[in-house]
């Protein structure tokens, strides 16, 4: 069976209450890199595309949410700093969707009892119900 071990996810169906962005995106530091002469750490590195790595952290409003899944980071793999669209609201949170959202299942042992849990990955972030459109964006450029 070749069952991929990343695992394509629409954002609605990993937050059906919506996505919200908290802060900025940031980069992902390589910890196991050697520190630069500043004490800094390098970007770490997709293993899959050798694109830098990004992160937002994203609130889940689901009612099913548990605890320690109510607030989840977001990986991406860009070239160039994702933006996030322009936040709208009257609050200091950003709805957001994932193009290419794509999500990895692993035990977590640290804590009492090992857990299932996700890690996410995505190509870009975009306003809510434009994934589609800017998944055809990135495809274009990319051919």
């Amino acid at each position: 069976m070749a069952m991929p071990k990343r695992m394509s996810v629409p954002t609605e169906v990993v937050f059906p209450a919506g996505a919200y962005l908290k802060g900025g995106v940031e980069p992902v530091a390589d910890f196991n890199a050697p520190q630069r002469e500043d004490g800094s750490r390098p970007q770490q590195l997709d293993k899959d595309s050798g694109l830098p790595l990004w992160q937002v952290l994203v609130f889940d409003f689901d009612e099913d949410a548990g605890k320690k899944d109510s607030a989840v980071t977001v990986k991406i793999a860009a070239r160039y700093q994702p933006v996030p669209p322009e936040n709208k609201g009257p609050l200091p949170l950003t709805q957001v969707g994932f193009v290419g959202l794509t999500a990895l299942a692993y035990i977590d042992d640290n804590g009492a009892r090992p857990r299932i849990v996700w890690s996410f990955k995505a190509a870009d972030i975009c306003a809510p119900g434009q994934e589609a459109e800017r998944e055809a964006e990135l495809n274009k450029a990319a051919a």
